[in-house]
C-alpha cells in the first residue's frame, strides 16, 4: 500500500511541477532569466521529488503498471490548466482523457 501512495504522491508532484513551469513560462522574463524563474525552479524541484516517490513505488510495482499509471497526471494537467488558463476541454479532450483513464483502470484490473 505504500507503494501505490509513493506513486499517487509522485504523480501529484508531477501535476504541480507541470503548473509552476507553465506559471514561469508566463512570466516576462527571457533567456536565462526564464530559468532562473522562482516558479520555474519549483517546478524542475518539484519534479526531482516526484521522481524520488517513483523510485520508491517501483520498488514493488512493476513497470509495466507504474509506467502507464503516470499518464494519470496528463488528465488531471488538462483539468487543472483548463480551470486556472481557460485552455480547451472539449469533447476531443474529453474523449483521450477518458481513454486514458479507461486503459489504467484495465491495468489494475487484472
Amino acid at each position: 500500500m505504500m507503494h501505490i501512495l509513493a506513486l499517487a504522491v509522485s504523480i501529484g508532484l508531477t501535476v504541480l511541477g507541470q503548473f509552476f513551469l507553465k506559471t514561469g513560462s508566463l512570466s516576462k522574463a527571457e533567456g536565462i532569466r526564464l530559468f532562473l524563474n522562482p516558479a520555474t525552479l519549483a517546478g524542475l524541484f518539484s519534479y526531482g521529488f516526484a521522481s524520488l516517490f517513483y523510485i520508491v513505488a517501483l520498488k514493488k510495482i512493476p513497470l509495466s503498471i507504474a509506467y502507464p499509471s503516470v499518464s494519470l497526471s496528463y488528465v488531471a494537467v488538462v483539468v487543472l490548466a483548463h480551470v486556472v488558463w481557460g485552455e480547451p476541454l472539449g469533447l476531443r479532450q474529453g474523449v483521450a482523457l477518458f481513454l486514458i483513464v479507461s486503459g489504467i483502470a484495465l491495468l489494475y484490473k487484472a
